[in-house]
């Protein structure tokens, strides 16, 4: 999984750069075949005296929309852990809706088999 950090603003750091890869790495880890790349962009939107520091990460999945979280505050290192859990959560639901609408498409996936609800019925019927 390629992670592209990209800095405006501001010189970004080797220890901040360490960091993002590794709360990325830690929360797509379950999911890292399903993704192409993830760009991080790390900024500080009025100046170094704002409280205003962000963190938009862009996750480019196969098979499923690009996932976009922005975060902000004043401890752009807070931010980023932020923006971290919150795309990792994010990720799941795009790639579970993006599971269940390929399967709605073949017609295989919540169709239950012609048999599934013979026996729960006939006990219905028969008590």
């Amino acid at each position: 999984m390629r992670i592209d950090i990209q800095s405006f603003g501001f010189p970004v750091t080797d220890a901040m750069t360490d960091h993002a890869r590794r709360r990325l790495r830690f929360v797509m880890t379950r999911h890292r075949d399903r993704i192409q790349h993830v760009v991080v962009h790390l900024g500080d939107e009025n100046g170094r005296r704002s409280v205003d520091k962000f963190c938009r990460i862009q996750v480019y999945l196969f098979d499923a929309p690009v996932v976009v979280v922005e975060d902000i505050g004043v401890n752009l290192y807070a931010v980023i852990d932020r923006a971290s859990d919150r795309v990792g959560r994010v990720i799941v639901r795009h790639l579970d809706r993006s599971r269940i609408g390929r399967q709605n498409r073949r017609g295989d996936a919540l169709t239950p088999p012609p048999d599934a609800f013979d026996d729960a019925t006939h006990a219905a019927h028969s008590g």
